[in-house]
């Protein structure tokens, strides 16, 4: 940023603390005269000595990152005394944990509408091999595939150890995004 004590006006800081902004005035490429509130916040939530200091101690191309820093921060604090912007990224992790638990109630839905679709497959009968129905939802809870509840969900039958003479529809996926890494089949 430019330094505004090249115009004879003094940066929002000086103008602020009510002093002459001198040529290598620290604040002036940081604070410009046409922003006064930022410096306004900074200075109420960290104090000028304190930033003038820190400022002192960083290298030239760090300060303006760390003046960008103080001033969301104490803005934040303008808004939220007690938090500042930790209330603020709070506030968005719990939205997006709130979204992610929409998201996999909606996987779920969708995994329990695909299974409902698919027909029982006809396989020869096996000596030793039996198929028996299991509910959906309880082994999706126990695989940590499913949201955690919900009732319903039809049955499905489970598959065997072996793996089937045809493809299923989930295995027909290129991308392996519901293999279960092995390359084989995954039974549910």
């Amino acid at each position: 940023m430019a330094s505004s004590s090249s115009y004879n006006s003094p940066c929002a800081a000086c103008k602020f603390l009510r002093r002459k902004c001198m040529p290598g005035c620290i604040f002036a490429p940081y604070f410009p005269p046409e922003e006064p509130q930022k410096f306004a916040n900074v200075h109420k939530i960290f104090g000028a000595s304190n930033v003038t200091k820190l400022l002192n101690e960083l290298l030239p191309h760090q300060r303006e990152d760390a003046v960008n820093s103080l001033a969301y921060e104490a803005e934040a604090r303008v808004r939220d005394p007690v938090y500042g912007c930790v209330g603020a990224i709070s506030f968005l992790q719990r939205q997006v944990e709130r979204l992610q638990k929409d998201l996999d109630a909606a996987n779920a839905d969708l995994i329990r509408y695909a299974c409902n679709e698919i027909p029982t497959p006809s396989l020869p009968a096996l000596p030793g091999v039996s198929f028996r129905p299991v509910e959906l939802s309880r082994r999706m809870g126990n695989e940590g595939g499913g949201s955690g509840g919900g009732g319903g969900g039809g049955h499905y039958y489970q598959t065997p150890s072996f793996t089937y003479p045809h493809s299923l529809p989930w295995n027909d996926n290129p991308s392996g995004d519901m293999n279960d890494g092995d390359g084989g089949e995954r039974n549910l």
